[in-house]
């Protein structure tokens, strides 16, 4: 295994994926600190991780990986976790200057951009600004929560028991329009980022009625790409299906 270490600025963490083959999964991808470029790392099994390696979006870790042989996005690596090492956490009382000097490089001129370098296989992650955001939800597909549950009853010696990772009913979308493309036809994307479908978790707690808590999670994702920020989304695709993105997070700096 011809493995490489990389040091990476951690933009990325979704909510937790049941698998059959790895129990438990997160989406997690950020930028090569010394390269600016992207990168994907997987299988990550954030719940299992020593609590010295649980990292937070915007700590700078350093990861020895290697390229998978199944998966040919060109951002994708596969991960020895035993080997993650927290270097750094980049806080915003610098003006956000330190996460935006290792972000902002990376943008892209837009989605439209990012789809039409995605059918070459030249891109797969990405970040770029939008306008006239809309936040919506919908109910989610049922999915099988014996066959889920199985999974985490399947565990080997070196996983940690757990219960399973709560399915949230929703699914939670952004509609978008492209900043730099006059001809952008606007887009229609799920949001998959951890903060939010934890939002739903917790918040349930202090709003009474479904109803509410949901129209203060629109809230909450609309005002941090209001016209009062300096908003971007994080992008990825599908594994499976190259064609299908989804936001990852939202970089929200205040507007200078």
């Amino acid at each position: 295994m011809n493995y490489e270490t990389r040091r990476v600025l951690v933009t990325v963490k979704a909510y937790p994926t049941p698998s059959k083959k790895y129990v438990e999964t997160v989406c997690v991808a950020g930028i090569d600190i010394e390269k600016y470029e992207w990168i994907r790392l997987y299988p990550i099994r954030f719940r299992d991780l020593e609590e010295n390696k649980k990292f937070k979006k915007y700590n700078i870790i350093e990861i020895k990986v290697f390229k998978p042989k199944d998966d040919k996005r060109p951002e994708s690596y596969k991960v020895d976790p035993y080997s993650i090492n927290i270097i750094d956490y980049l806080k915003t009382d610098d003006k956000w200057s330190r996460r935006k000097s290792i972000v902002l490089p990376t943008v892209s001129n837009s989605m439209c951009e990012i789809y039409n370098q995605s059918k070459l296989n030249r891109k797969s992650l990405g970040v770029f600004k939008p306008i006239n955001v809309d936040f919506y939800w919908k109910k989610s597909r049922k999915v099988n929560l014996e066959e889920t549950k199985s999974y985490y009853s399947q565990l080997s010696l070196l996983d940690k028991k757990k219960i399973a990772i709560e399915h949230i009913p929703y699914d939670f979308h952004y509609k978008f329009f492209c900043h730099n493309e006059s001809n952008c036809a606007g887009h229609d994307f799920s949001i998959i980022d951890w903060e939010l479908k934890q939002a739903y978790r917790d918040w349930r707690h202090y709003y009474e009625g479904e109803e509410l808590l949901l129209s203060k999670i629109k809230e909450k994702w609309l005002s941090i790409t209001s016209e009062k920020k300096d908003a971007y989304f994080y992008v990825g695709n599908m594994k499976r299906f190259r064609d299908i993105f989804m936001i990852l997070g939202v970089f929200s700096t205040p507007k200078v």
